[in-house]
C-alpha cells in the first residue's frame, strides 16, 4: 500500500484514567482484543504485542460476520514506557502514539501516517473510532 503524499493525522482523547492504567490497556493483548475495532460489527479475535524497540505487534481486525479481516502490524522503531512508542506498520507508514498526564486523566494522542486508497476523512474517523472503543474499555474497567 502506497502512502499518500499528505501531512499525517492526528487523533486523541482524554481518558478518566491514570498514565499507568491508560498504557497497560493501550499495550497487553488481553485488553488490545477488547477495544481495537472501529465498529459494533467488528471485533479483534487476534493480538500479539511485544512493546519494546523492535518488537513486533499483530492484531487482526475482522467482521463478526466473517465476510473480511485482516492484519494490523508492525514493528516498534521508539519505546519510553508510559510516555511514548512509535511503530512502521507492515505497508512502512509511520505512527506515534503519546500518553501524557492530565490532571487525573490521561491524554492520549495518536499521529500517524494516512494511505492513499481512503479519503482523508474516512481514516481520521475510523482511527478515533477505535480510539473512543479504546477510552470506554479503559474507563469501564
Amino acid at each position: 500500500m502506497k502512502t499518500a503524499d499528505t501531512q499525517s493525522i492526528t487523533v486523541e482523547t482524554l481518558v478518566n484514567a491514570p498514565v499507568e492504567k491508560a498504557w497497560k490497556y493501550f499495550s497487553e493483548p488481553e485488553h488490545i482484543t477488547k477495544w481495537a475495532f472501529a465498529s459494533d460489527d467488528w471485533h479483534a479475535p487476534y493480538a500479539d504485542n511485544d512493546l519494546r524497540k523492535d518488537g513486533k505487534f499483530k492484531t487482526t481486525m475482522a467482521a463478526k460476520d466473517g465476510s473480511f479481516s485482516f492484519d494490523f502490524e508492525g514493528v516498534y522503531t521508539n519505546v519510553v514506557p508510559k510516555k511514548t512508542f512509535e511503530y512502521a506498520m507492515a505497508d512502512g507508514r509511520k505512527v506515534k502514539v503519546d500518553f501524557a498526564a492530565d490532571g487525573s486523566k490521561t491524554r492520549v494522542t495518536e499521529t500517524f501516517d494516512p494511505e492513499s486508497q481512503n479519503p482523508i476523512d474516512m481514516q481520521r474517523a475510523g482511527w478515533q473510532a477505535i480510539l473512543e472503543n479504546y477510552r470506554r474499555h479503559v474507563e469501564s474497567n
